[in-house]
């Protein structure tokens, strides 16, 4: 079992106005999945992007959007996310607070491709 506090990571910011953190992953033996903290600052987004593999998004604070391919929804506190294979998706944050949110991801080694 390992137990920590998520500040306790180095963040990472290869996007201007994105802070992330690899909370769990290979590293701390994970066998299947990688758990990302984002941090969004105000008026930023991460890039609009597609990939071969599923992210899971749970909203911990803040406000913004989600944007995909064919739609554009709000997000804030609570709310989930799920970004299907393959699926254009962007996160904006809107508001004057940080958007954080928690993104689990498959590790690449587990990633089989769609058909």
């Amino acid at each position: 079992m390992k137990v920590h506090n998520y500040l306790e990571i180095e963040a990472i910011e290869d996007i201007p106005g994105v802070l992330r953190r690899v909370v769990i992953g290979a590293d701390d033996g994970a066998p299947t999945f990688v758990m990302r903290v984002f941090e969004v600052k105000p008026g930023n987004s991460t890039p609009f992007h597609s990939h071969s593999w599923e992210h899971e998004v749970f909203v911990l604070s803040g406000k913004g959007i989600v944007k995909g391919e064919a739609e554009e929804k709000s997000i804030d506190e609570g709310v989930v996310v799920f970004i299907a294979p393959d699926e254009e998706h962007c996160f904006t944050n809107t508001s004057s607070d940080v958007l954080r949110f928690i993104c689990v991801i498959p590790l690449p080694d587990t990633v089989t491709p769609q058909p």
